[in-house]
């Protein structure tokens, strides 16, 4: 296909997306004003039956839990064809991790004391304060998805703190690329064990404990932490990729 016929196909399409953005948009509410009953229904119910005083959790991992899971595996298909896309030939792939072995400036970037040791102080606190999302995210904002990216930017720093080996031994451990199919299978696999009891697929089968505490929403709880796992393990195998063809534009350019 010539430039041209791309260029306006390219058009086409988006005078297309324009058009069906501006219908979207003329009926839009005003700021804050919410039209439907269901938020507010909800609200009311939801603390009661499902022990969870996040409601925003018990929606997405319970009431409509099974939309939830279709948004995992969209984000999880998504990591996978980014890995296929930069995956590059065997062949390839060896020669450019040999030459990258005797390059000093991708195994030791340049990087201040400072930033060394601020770094390593930052990381132990991003960890915990990660779990505590992933964990808490029946009791208090946030859940899965959100301590799943705090985690993953937890490697960021060690490669922003010039280790670029030990940045590669993290993100290129086994346990990753298992935590991120673990993870998207778990949820599955909460979804498979409700029908075992004879309940509905991802129906609330736990005890839901006493509200408030950490192990209480029964489901939710599991979920939001499985949900964390797989995005962790996503977003990590994602940051790896791209910051390689970064330092491989690098040193193409260096030559």
């Amino acid at each position: 296909m010539s430039a041209r016929a791309r260029t306006i196909l390219f058009l086409m399409a988006a005078a297309g997306l324009a058009v069906v953005l501006t219908l979207g948009l003329i009926d839009l509410p005003p700021m804050g004003d919410y039209r439907g009953p269901y938020g507010y229904a909800v609200t009311q119910v939801a603390v009661y039956e499902r022990h969870a005083t996040d409601v925003v959790n018990a929606i997405n991992y319970d009431y409509r839990a099974f939309d939830t899971l279709g948004e995992e595996f969209i984000l999880f298909a998504s990591v996978l064809g980014v890995l296929l896309l930069f995956r590059p030939p065997s062949k390839e792939h060896q020669e450019q991790r040999q030459s990258r072995k005797g390059d000093s400036d991708e195994e030791d970037l340049p990087a201040s004391d400072g930033l060394r040791v601020s770094t390593q102080a930052i990381m132990g606190m991003m960890i915990v304060f990660g779990v505590y999302i992933a964990t808490h995210g029946q009791l208090t904002p946030g859940g899965g998805f959100q301590g799943g990216v705090i985690l993953a930017s937890t490697p960021i720093l060690v490669y922003l703190a010039g280790d670029v080996q030990a940045f590669e031994k993290i993100t290129g451990s086994a346990l990753v690329k298992v935590a991120e199919c673990g993870g998207a299978a778990g949820y599955g696999v909460v979804g498979i064990l409700a029908l075992l009891t004879g309940a509905h697929f991802l129906t609330n089968f736990l005890p839901l404990g006493t509200t408030g505490d950490l192990f209480s929403s029964g489901t939710i709880a599991v979920i939001s932490v499985v949900v964390g796992v797989e995005v962790t393990g996503g977003f990590v195998q994602l940051m790896q990729v791209y910051l390689r063809e970064i330092v491989a534009s690098e040193l193409q350019k260096g030559k």
